[in-house]
């Protein structure tokens, strides 16, 4: 009998992350890797370790993460992720699933990462939406924070909008192509996309730009800060709840058939 060939599959994921200690393995801690290797090794019976395209941390959503890992299975991969999403909990499904070269990384083969933080922001408190969305009662001026997040298009060091701890020990330089901020009705949508990102880096960035629609902080002073690149300026991490991995990037374009507008 000839023994099946070991292929490698791709899944492009969304999961709640209310409830798990992050994306990946911890241990001692419900994170979605450990979630997700049980189903397939549930379907498989076989030792499945997944690599991840992104870290989440605990509390944070994601649409669009990616996760790749290696299977004698013989299935197609769409046949593979309506079985696999049987054997998933609830707060994780699996979007897509396709079959990539043994050779494909899901984190180092990523060219861009897309996140989205969302702020409610209306003086009543939502209820439905309460484990997706920051609320801010107070009303935000989304001009001006629109105007501080363009700053923060290009190559610069990002230091200001992570850990001081972690200042000499890895490089802050990131380069973000995409940074916009926008109105529906009382959502307030923060979407930025980068090559990579630093340690709670979007979650300090929505912190400071809510800061700057609150008029405590004004775009010039959130510019000054970026330039000044101090570690830790921006001290106050936005809720995780408010933030979303929507889509992770290739060169090839998978998973590129739905454009951005359909997430």
């Amino acid at each position: 009998m000839v023994e099946a060939r070991v292929r490698r599959f791709a899944l492009q994921l969304e999961y709640e992350g209310t409830g798990y200690g992050g994306s990946q393995y911890q241990k001692n801690t419900r994170t979605v890797q450990d979630a997700l290797e049980s189903g397939l090794r549930t379907l498989t019976s076989e030792p499945i370790r997944v690599a991840l395209a992104g870290r989440t941390d605990a509390g944070v959503h994601a649409k669009g993460q990616v996760a790749a890992f290696d299977s004698k299975s013989r299935h197609r991969p769409d046949v593979f992720m309506r079985a696999l999403n049987h054997h998933l909990p609830d707060q994780i499904a699996v979007r897509k699933a396709r079959e990539v070269a043994l050779t494909f990384d899901p984190r180092r083969h990523a060219v861009s990462r897309w996140y989205r933080y969302t702020t409610h922001n209306s003086r009543q408190r939502p209820a439905l939406m309460r484990s997706f969305v920051w609320h801010v009662a107070e009303l935000l001026d989304e001009e001006a924070m629109g105007k501080a997040a363009a700053s923060l298009v290009g190559e610069r060091d990002f230091a200001a909008f992570t850990q001081p701890s972690l200042a000499g020990r890895r490089s802050t330089r990131r380069r973000i192509t995409r940074a916009e901020v926008r109105r529906y009705g009382c959502r307030l949508l923060l979407d930025v996309e980068a090559n990579a990102f630093l340690p709670h880096q979007v979650r300090r960035m929505a912190g400071a730009l809510v800061e700057v629609g609150r008029g405590r902080l004004s775009p010039a002073g959130f510019e000054g800060m970026l330039r000044e690149a101090r570690p830790g300026a921006a001290s106050f991490a936005a809720p995780a709840r408010g933030l979303c991995l929507m889509k992770v990037r290739y060169e090839d374009g998978l998973f590129d058939d739905e454009t951005d507008e359909d997430l």
